[in-house]
Protein backbone atom coordinates (compact mmCIF):
# COMPACT_ATOMS: atom_id res chain seq x y z
CA UNK A 1 0.00 0.00 0.00
CA UNK A 2 1.18 3.21 -0.46
CA UNK A 3 2.84 5.36 2.27
CA UNK A 4 -0.30 8.22 2.83
CA UNK A 5 -0.50 11.59 5.23
CA UNK A 6 -3.34 10.40 7.34
CA UNK A 7 -5.79 12.70 9.61
CA UNK A 8 -7.08 11.32 12.41
CA UNK A 9 -10.66 13.63 13.41
CA UNK A 10 -12.45 12.33 16.70
CA UNK A 11 -16.55 12.65 16.73
CA UNK A 12 -17.38 12.32 20.16
CA UNK A 13 -20.63 12.37 19.43
CA UNK A 14 -24.00 10.21 21.03
CA UNK A 15 -26.65 12.27 19.88
CA UNK A 16 -27.50 9.84 16.93
CA UNK A 17 -29.08 7.09 19.09
CA UNK A 18 -29.97 6.85 23.03
CA UNK A 19 -27.41 4.63 24.46
CA UNK A 20 -25.17 6.42 26.46
CA UNK A 21 -21.35 6.05 26.00
CA UNK A 22 -20.58 6.15 22.46
CA UNK A 23 -18.96 9.24 22.74
CA UNK A 24 -15.97 7.87 24.17
CA UNK A 25 -14.99 5.69 21.18
CA UNK A 26 -12.65 8.10 19.78
CA UNK A 27 -10.68 8.05 23.12
CA UNK A 28 -11.00 4.06 23.14
CA UNK A 29 -9.61 3.64 19.54
CA UNK A 30 -6.95 6.26 20.29
CA UNK A 31 -6.09 4.41 24.08
CA UNK A 32 -6.18 1.21 22.06
CA UNK A 33 -3.24 2.89 20.11
CA UNK A 34 -4.68 3.71 16.65
CA UNK A 35 -2.07 6.35 16.08
CA UNK A 36 0.94 4.23 16.75
CA UNK A 37 -0.49 1.42 14.76
CA UNK A 38 -0.58 3.53 11.35
CA UNK A 39 2.75 5.56 11.99
CA UNK A 40 4.89 1.94 12.70
CA UNK A 41 3.42 1.14 9.11
CA UNK A 42 5.13 3.86 7.53
CA UNK A 43 2.24 6.15 7.25
CA UNK A 44 2.53 10.15 8.38
CA UNK A 45 -0.44 10.43 11.21
CA UNK A 46 -1.53 13.65 12.16
CA UNK A 47 -3.66 14.08 14.86
CA UNK A 48 -6.16 16.66 14.46
CA UNK A 49 -8.35 16.25 18.09
CA UNK A 50 -11.64 16.07 18.20
CA UNK A 51 -15.06 18.22 16.57
CA UNK A 52 -16.34 20.13 19.39
CA UNK A 53 -19.02 18.46 20.90
CA UNK A 54 -21.26 20.86 23.71
CA UNK A 55 -23.24 18.90 25.74
CA UNK A 56 -26.65 19.68 25.47
CA UNK A 57 -30.03 18.52 27.72
CA UNK A 58 -31.45 16.08 25.24
CA UNK A 59 -34.34 14.64 27.79
CA UNK A 60 -37.14 16.84 25.92
CA UNK A 61 -36.83 15.64 22.47
CA UNK A 62 -36.57 11.72 23.54
CA UNK A 63 -40.43 11.09 22.24
CA UNK A 64 -39.89 12.51 18.57
CA UNK A 65 -39.17 10.82 15.25
CA UNK A 66 -35.71 12.77 14.72
CA UNK A 67 -34.06 12.66 18.55
CA UNK A 68 -31.16 15.34 19.04
CA UNK A 69 -31.72 16.66 15.16
CA UNK A 70 -30.47 20.20 16.05
CA UNK A 71 -27.48 18.87 17.85
CA UNK A 72 -26.32 16.15 15.44
CA UNK A 73 -27.19 19.15 12.11
CA UNK A 74 -24.88 21.33 14.18
CA UNK A 75 -21.89 18.43 14.83
CA UNK A 76 -21.94 17.04 11.29
CA UNK A 77 -22.03 20.41 9.53
CA UNK A 78 -18.78 21.14 11.94
CA UNK A 79 -17.57 17.51 10.95
CA UNK A 80 -18.37 18.21 7.20
CA UNK A 81 -16.11 21.21 7.41
CA UNK A 82 -12.72 19.80 8.80
CA UNK A 83 -13.43 16.64 6.43
CA UNK A 84 -13.51 19.36 3.20
CA UNK A 85 -10.30 21.47 4.74
CA UNK A 86 -8.56 17.87 5.49
CA UNK A 87 -9.20 16.51 1.62
CA UNK A 88 -8.56 20.39 0.30
CA UNK A 89 -5.09 19.19 1.80
CA UNK A 90 -4.43 16.14 0.26
CA UNK A 91 -4.37 13.67 3.54
CA UNK A 92 -6.14 11.00 4.09
CA UNK A 93 -9.67 11.88 6.50
CA UNK A 94 -9.85 8.76 8.93
CA UNK A 95 -12.58 10.03 11.45
CA UNK A 96 -13.16 7.89 14.70
CA UNK A 97 -16.87 7.79 16.17
CA UNK A 98 -19.05 8.34 17.62
CA UNK A 99 -22.29 7.26 16.95
CA UNK A 100 -23.11 6.25 12.77
CA UNK A 101 -24.85 9.53 12.11
CA UNK A 102 -21.49 11.28 12.20
CA UNK A 103 -21.67 9.82 8.46
CA UNK A 104 -23.99 12.15 7.41
CA UNK A 105 -21.45 14.92 8.43
CA UNK A 106 -18.34 12.85 6.79
CA UNK A 107 -20.03 12.17 3.53
CA UNK A 108 -21.34 15.63 3.28
CA UNK A 109 -17.57 16.97 3.30
CA UNK A 110 -16.25 14.28 1.27
CA UNK A 111 -18.53 14.40 -1.78
CA UNK A 112 -17.71 18.42 -2.48
CA UNK A 113 -14.48 16.91 -3.62
CA UNK A 114 -15.10 13.83 -5.63
CA UNK A 115 -17.05 14.05 -8.77
CA UNK A 116 -18.54 10.38 -8.44
CA UNK A 117 -18.11 9.23 -4.46
CA UNK A 118 -18.49 5.49 -3.95
CA UNK A 119 -19.37 4.06 -0.53
CA UNK A 120 -19.18 1.07 0.99
CA UNK A 121 -20.73 -0.08 4.28
CA UNK A 122 -19.71 -1.69 6.49
CA UNK A 123 -22.25 -2.36 8.82
CA UNK A 124 -25.18 -5.30 10.33
CA UNK A 125 -27.69 -2.36 9.44
CA UNK A 126 -28.56 -0.44 6.39
CA UNK A 127 -29.20 2.51 8.13
CA UNK A 128 -31.81 4.41 5.47
CA UNK A 129 -34.82 5.02 7.46
CA UNK A 130 -35.85 8.51 7.42
CA UNK A 131 -38.70 10.17 9.54
CA UNK A 132 -41.24 8.31 8.36
CA UNK A 133 -39.82 4.56 8.66
CA UNK A 134 -37.62 4.90 11.89
CA UNK A 135 -38.72 2.72 14.85
CA UNK A 136 -36.75 4.57 16.68
CA UNK A 137 -36.07 8.06 15.93
CA UNK A 138 -32.64 7.44 16.45
CA UNK A 139 -30.78 9.33 13.29
CA UNK A 140 -27.56 7.11 13.38
CA UNK A 141 -30.36 4.79 11.64
CA UNK A 142 -30.61 7.75 9.01
CA UNK A 143 -26.99 8.19 7.44
CA UNK A 144 -27.31 6.55 4.20
CA UNK A 145 -30.75 7.51 3.43
CA UNK A 146 -29.80 10.82 4.60
CA UNK A 147 -26.92 11.13 2.01
CA UNK A 148 -29.04 10.01 -0.95
CA UNK A 149 -31.14 13.17 -0.20
CA UNK A 150 -33.76 11.96 1.57
CA UNK A 151 -34.98 13.10 4.99
CA UNK A 152 -35.31 16.16 6.84
CA UNK A 153 -34.38 18.77 4.46
CA UNK A 154 -31.36 20.65 7.14
CA UNK A 155 -30.08 17.03 7.30
CA UNK A 156 -30.09 16.27 3.61
CA UNK A 157 -28.74 19.56 2.75
CA UNK A 158 -25.68 20.32 5.24
CA UNK A 159 -23.04 22.13 2.89
CA UNK A 160 -25.95 23.31 0.88
CA UNK A 161 -26.51 20.76 -1.65
CA UNK A 162 -27.99 17.28 -2.34
CA UNK A 163 -27.33 13.73 -3.03
CA UNK A 164 -23.71 13.46 -1.30
CA UNK A 165 -24.07 10.15 -2.99
CA UNK A 166 -25.53 8.10 -5.87
CA UNK A 167 -27.53 4.98 -4.87
CA UNK A 168 -25.95 3.20 -7.24
CA UNK A 169 -22.68 3.98 -5.95
CA UNK A 170 -23.35 2.21 -2.48
CA UNK A 171 -22.72 -1.51 -1.36
CA UNK A 172 -23.50 -2.68 1.97
CA UNK A 173 -21.71 -5.57 3.46
CA UNK A 174 -22.81 -7.53 6.03
CA UNK A 175 -26.63 -6.56 6.48
CA UNK A 176 -28.70 -8.55 8.56
CA UNK A 177 -30.71 -5.93 10.18
CA UNK A 178 -32.97 -4.33 8.00
CA UNK A 179 -36.27 -2.39 8.13
CA UNK A 180 -39.27 -2.92 6.13
CA UNK A 181 -39.07 0.44 5.16
CA UNK A 182 -35.64 0.04 4.12
CA UNK A 183 -35.69 -2.87 2.66
CA UNK A 184 -38.39 -1.48 0.50
CA UNK A 185 -36.08 1.37 -0.23
CA UNK A 186 -32.74 -0.62 -1.07
CA UNK A 187 -35.50 -2.51 -4.52
CA UNK A 188 -36.65 0.97 -5.34
CA UNK A 189 -32.78 2.15 -5.61
CA UNK A 190 -31.44 -0.93 -6.86
CA UNK A 191 -28.83 -0.49 -4.02
CA UNK A 192 -26.19 -3.62 -3.89
CA UNK A 193 -26.62 -5.49 -0.54
CA UNK A 194 -24.40 -8.47 0.69
CA UNK A 195 -26.33 -9.62 3.36
CA UNK A 196 -24.92 -12.21 5.60
CA UNK A 197 -26.46 -14.96 4.07
CA UNK A 198 -24.31 -14.19 0.28
CA UNK A 199 -21.41 -13.61 2.75
CA UNK A 200 -21.78 -17.28 4.16
CA UNK A 201 -22.86 -18.41 0.28
CA UNK A 202 -20.15 -17.15 -1.33
CA UNK A 203 -17.42 -16.48 1.07
CA UNK A 204 -15.88 -12.90 2.11
CA UNK A 205 -13.33 -12.93 -0.87
CA UNK A 206 -15.84 -13.25 -3.77
CA UNK A 207 -18.23 -10.39 -2.37
CA UNK A 208 -15.31 -8.34 -1.90
CA UNK A 209 -14.21 -8.87 -5.42
CA UNK A 210 -17.67 -8.36 -6.23
CA UNK A 211 -18.28 -5.46 -4.08
CA UNK A 212 -15.06 -3.38 -5.52
CA UNK A 213 -15.40 -4.29 -9.27
CA UNK A 214 -18.76 -3.09 -8.97
CA UNK A 215 -17.88 0.10 -8.07
CA UNK A 216 -15.09 0.20 -10.40
CA UNK A 217 -17.66 -0.29 -13.04
CA UNK A 218 -19.40 2.49 -11.86
CA UNK A 219 -16.02 5.06 -12.81
CA UNK A 220 -16.13 5.94 -8.95
CA UNK A 221 -12.97 8.57 -8.38
CA UNK A 222 -13.02 7.42 -4.34
CA UNK A 223 -14.20 5.09 -2.46
CA UNK A 224 -15.22 5.76 1.86
CA UNK A 225 -15.49 2.96 3.36
CA UNK A 226 -17.85 3.86 6.54
CA UNK A 227 -17.08 0.47 9.23
CA UNK A 228 -19.48 0.28 11.88
CA UNK A 229 -18.19 -2.24 14.53
CA UNK A 230 -21.76 -4.08 14.52
CA UNK A 231 -20.91 -5.29 11.22
CA UNK A 232 -18.94 -8.24 12.80
CA UNK A 233 -20.54 -10.68 15.34
CA UNK A 234 -21.14 -9.22 18.96
CA UNK A 235 -18.70 -12.28 19.86
CA UNK A 236 -15.88 -9.97 18.52
CA UNK A 237 -16.80 -6.65 19.20
CA UNK A 238 -19.62 -6.57 22.62
CA UNK A 239 -18.92 -3.04 22.70
CA UNK A 240 -21.42 -1.74 20.39
CA UNK A 241 -24.66 -0.28 21.22
CA UNK A 242 -27.19 -2.40 18.73
CA UNK A 243 -25.57 -5.95 18.60
CA UNK A 244 -26.60 -8.36 16.26
CA UNK A 245 -25.69 -12.02 16.49
CA UNK A 246 -24.88 -13.63 13.85
CA UNK A 247 -22.23 -11.42 11.71
CA UNK A 248 -19.19 -11.47 10.40
CA UNK A 249 -16.04 -12.77 12.03
CA UNK A 250 -12.52 -11.37 12.76
CA UNK A 251 -10.51 -13.60 10.45
CA UNK A 252 -13.49 -12.44 7.48
CA UNK A 253 -13.26 -8.73 8.56
CA UNK A 254 -9.37 -8.33 8.26
CA UNK A 255 -9.49 -10.05 5.02
CA UNK A 256 -11.81 -7.38 3.61
CA UNK A 257 -9.74 -4.78 5.26
CA UNK A 258 -6.59 -6.66 3.59
CA UNK A 259 -8.15 -6.98 0.28
CA UNK A 260 -9.25 -2.99 0.14
CA UNK A 261 -6.05 -2.22 1.33
CA UNK A 262 -4.25 -4.33 -1.89
CA UNK A 263 -6.87 -2.46 -4.54
CA UNK A 264 -5.81 1.12 -3.13
CA UNK A 265 -9.31 1.70 -3.71
CA UNK A 266 -10.13 3.36 -0.60
CA UNK A 267 -9.85 7.17 -0.07
CA UNK A 268 -11.55 8.15 3.57
CA UNK A 269 -12.61 6.07 5.73
CA UNK A 270 -14.79 5.93 9.38
CA UNK A 271 -15.07 3.62 12.35
CA UNK A 272 -17.87 3.99 14.48
CA UNK A 273 -20.17 2.62 17.43
CA UNK A 274 -17.55 1.78 19.91
CA UNK A 275 -18.94 2.20 23.30
CA UNK A 276 -16.28 1.37 26.02
CA UNK A 277 -19.58 1.72 28.68
CA UNK A 278 -20.67 -1.46 27.16
CA UNK A 279 -17.43 -3.06 25.99
CA UNK A 280 -15.13 -5.64 28.02
CA UNK A 281 -11.49 -4.71 28.77
CA UNK A 282 -11.47 -2.26 25.74
CA UNK A 283 -12.07 -5.24 23.52
CA UNK A 284 -13.86 -3.59 20.80
CA UNK A 285 -11.85 -0.84 20.19
CA UNK A 286 -8.58 -3.08 20.10
CA UNK A 287 -10.76 -5.08 16.86
CA UNK A 288 -11.48 -1.77 15.92
CA UNK A 289 -7.85 -0.65 15.65
CA UNK A 290 -6.64 -4.11 14.23
CA UNK A 291 -8.97 -3.50 11.28
CA UNK A 292 -7.08 -0.20 10.61
CA UNK A 293 -4.04 -1.94 10.69
CA UNK A 294 -5.34 -4.38 7.74
CA UNK A 295 -6.90 -1.74 5.89
CA UNK A 296 -3.55 0.34 6.08
CA UNK A 297 -1.56 -2.58 4.60
CA UNK A 298 -0.12 -4.41 7.59
CA UNK A 299 0.40 -8.02 6.26
CA UNK A 300 1.25 -11.14 8.15
CA UNK A 301 4.27 -11.47 6.52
Amino acid sequence: MNKLAISVIGVPMDFGQSRRGVDMGPSAMRYAGAIQRLEALGHEVKDEGDITVEKFNTEDQLNTNLRNLNEVIEISTKLADKISEVVAAKRFPLVLGGDHSIAIGTLAGLSKNYENLGVIWYDAHADMNTEETSPSGNIHGMPLAVSMGLGHDALVNIHDYAPKVKPENIVIIGARSVDPGERQLIKEKGIKVFTMHEIDKLGMTEVMNQAMWYLRDREVDGVHLSLDLDGLDPLYTPGVGTPVPGGINYRESHLAMEMLASSNLITSTEFVEVNPILDEKNKTADVAVGLMGSLFGESLV
